[in-house]
């Protein structure tokens, strides 16, 4: 496996974790929410299942099932990230910059998921949170994984200028194998 592979590796493992830590802060908030509200956490996972497999529903592994979906799709948003920003982080990777990217990017998907997606394939979930509610879940996804990305990009560029090889285009999670 050459060096490029090994870069390219680490680089979509470093968003992958990234998304599902910004997945685990969204359930954290929603499940905060659920405290302080009347709004069942049990019934927002049945209906991420219901948004998805909308027969699955009244399955007694449904919320179970939707908790499984929203961390797969919280990977692939890390991934959709990578692909759509990683370029331009990878050619200038500062702090600021990966932050505000990512809450960029959390925010347009919850505008297309809350205003395009969700009326059409789920209504009754598009009901369910209040949409401050949700807008904040998706921003403090965006927060938690930028600050991943951070943390994973400054912690590469800082071993790589600290071996004399830094080069612009590395972010990953920093591979000790070589």
């Amino acid at each position: 496996m050459n060096s490029q592979t090994k870069t390219s590796d680490a680089s979509i493992r470093l968003f992958l974790l990234a998304g599902l830590a910004g997945g685990l802060a969204e359930v954290a908030w929603v499940g905060f929410y659920g405290l302080i509200s009347s709004t069942s956490v049990v019934e927002v996972a049945r209906q991420i299942t219901a948004s998805v497999i909308p027969a699955a529903t009244a399955l007694p592994f449904a919320p179970a099932f939707g908790i499984f979906i929203h961390f797969l799709l919280s990977a692939l948003l890390g991934v959709a990230f990578w692909t759509i920003a990683g370029g331009l982080i990878a050619w200038r990777p500062r702090a600021d910059r990966i932050m505000v990217a990512a809450v960029v990017f959390l925010t347009a998907v919850w505008a297309v998921n809350f205003f395009v997606v969700l009326p059409v394939l789920n209504p009754d979930f598009v009901a369910l949170i209040p949409l401050p509610i949700a807008f904040l879940s998706k921003a403090l996804f965006g927060v938690v994984m930028g600050w991943v990305l951070q943390r994973g990009s400054l912690r590469t560029t800082r071993n790589t200028q600290r071996a004399g090889n830094w080069r612009p285009s590395v972010i990953d999670a920093g591979s000790r194998s070589g």
